[in-house]
């Protein structure tokens, strides 16, 4: 129910639509995302995917409490689902970042094709601060991106930034006025879909770094984030986010 699918000439737009909870995904939602893009590479009238949020958020990452009622622990796991299908996707992908891009919301912008944000948009790693590591395969996408040094500040310190630097390390096109960014996104989505449809998946597929290795690490990558899932750096960083205090990595080595 959190996931909104419109179909219109030839593009499909997927909100994110849990604004009670600023998007937070949930293993559900990250089921019905893999669902939907599974089915819009083998339905060939889809010619673009549009991703997008309701309000002032696209999504806050991942719901904290869902996400320990239903760890992810294994490749056929919702999650794990989203970002194979995701990182696999042979169709053109739009991303309009309407707000809030936390986690996963920005790691899952390194897949989209063409990405707009509104001017006032806040993104983040946030992995380290909580005793985790990046997923999504931007370990490896993120220094090709940015540079290792660039990325090494973005997920070791974990800080959040805003619309310029994100289009200064090339995760978005370009940052615009709230009023303005759906039809800015929009626009590229209708470009796209007028174009030779294999010529274009085509292109997108040499434009994707290698597939093989992207997969490989993205499963490298769910393997130590699962082991870290389990640690103590994780217990003292949820009880302090639920406690709502600084927590204390004093105590580790």
């Amino acid at each position: 129910d959190h996931i909104k699918i419109d179909r219109a000439g030839g593009i499909l737009t997927l909100t994110i639509s849990r604004p009670d909870k600023k998007n937070a995904l949930t293993a559900a939602m990250y089921a019905a995302l893999a669902d939907a893009i599974t089915a819009a590479d083998g339905d060939s009238s889809t010619r673009v995917i549009l991703i997008t949020g309701s309000d002032d958020s696209f999504t806050a990452g991942n719901d904290l409490k869902d996400f320990l009622e239903n760890p992810p622990g294994e490749a056929a796991s919702p999650v794990f689902r989203f970002m194979h299908a995701l990182a696999g996707a042979r169709t053109p992908i739009v991303a309009a970042v309407n707000g809030l891009a936390i986690g996963i919301g920005t790691t899952l912008l390194l897949h989209c094709d063409l990405v707009y944000a509104v001017e006032t948009a806040r993104f983040q790693l946030p992995f380290v601060n909580l005793g985790l590591v990046p997923e999504l395969g931007s370990s490896l996408i993120l220094p090709a991106l940015a540079g290792r040094t660039r990325a090494a500040e973005l997920l070791m310190f974990g800080d959040p930034f805003d619309a310029g630097t994100a289009k200064e390390i090339g995760l978005i096109n370009a940052a615009c006025p709230a009023s303005n960014l759906m039809s800015v996104a929009q626009t590229a989505a209708e470009r796209l879909a007028a174009k030779p449809p294999a010529a274009l998946r085509k292109t997108k597929a040499l434009l994707t770094m290698n597939v093989d290795e992207l997969h490989a690490r993205i499963d490298e990558e769910a393997k130590v984030f699962g082991e870290q899932l389990n640690s103590a750096e994780v217990k003292e960083a949820i009880a302090a986010f639920f406690e709502k205090r600084a927590p204390d990595f004093s105590q580790f080595e």
